[in-house]
């Protein structure tokens, strides 16, 4: 398995060439985004893990480059932690998102993850049943009337539309759209659920925002 890792810290980046190579892969390591682009677009890769921060040209526009002609899987690997920054990631087309410092495990585990799944890249629609939710412009429609969402309100639905019939726990939504380990002594989860499910199944027959009692929240059609 070919990957390409675009990291300029050297000693970094020597760390992960060497981890990754002992695991089985074949690494082509490059510390600049001119060569990374150069690379991403001219060699055949199966996963590309990509920093952000890089001299010459920043991660999020080699990727949204990347994306014009190619649907090689990405991983960003950065120092930016900021719930933004991941969103932003991820909105651009990146197939996962991972902050330093790491344990090398879990990116060796979400390298193996991204690899069984092959080539893909979400669509800047996303529809369920009479649900339209436009990525790139953060609008949300349903049976094409408009739904008005906060910042939150559209992330969790973004991630729950994303996985239409699979429970997600609390702390699974807390971790990924409030950045936060989950306390159960907090009801902002729930909060925010309760909230999103009035503007988004409340006038309309069909539900499709449920409650699973003991487990979390599920996103699906039920006859």
């Amino acid at each position: 398995m070919h990957i390409l890792l675009v990291e300029d810290e050297p000693k970094s980046g020597e760390y992960l060439r060497r981890g990754l190579t002992e695991s089985g892969f074949v690494v082509d390591w490059v510390q600049t985004g001119v060569d990374g682009l150069h690379n991403a677009r001219t060699l055949d890769y199966k996963l590309i893990i990509l920093d952000v921060m890089l001299p010459g040209m920043n991660g999020w526009d080699i990727l949204r480059e990347l994306r014009r002609t190619h649907d090689t899987p990405v991983l960003f690997l950065t120092a930016r932690d900021e719930v933004e920054d991941r969103v932003k990631g991820l909105e651009l087309g990146a197939d996962d998102y991972l902050v330093k410092p790491f344990a090398f495990t879990e990116l060796l585990a979400r390298v193996r993850t991204l690899l069984r799944r092959g080539p893909s890249r979400e669509a800047d629609l996303i529809e369920y049943e009479d649900v339209v939710v436009d990525v790139i412009r953060r609008k949300v429609s349903r049976a094409g009337q408009r739904i008005d969402l906060t910042a939150k309100e559209f992330a969790l639905l973004h991630m729950l539309i994303r996985r239409p019939g699979e429970v997600l726990s609390r702390p699974q939504i807390a971790s990924q759209v409030w950045d936060m380990n989950f306390d159960s002594d907090t009801n902002v989860v729930d909060v925010a659920v309760r909230r999103l499910r009035a503007k988004l199944d409340e006038g309309f027959d069909r539900k499709l925002l449920h409650t699973v009692w003991g487990m979390g929240y599920v996103f699906e059609v039920r006859a």
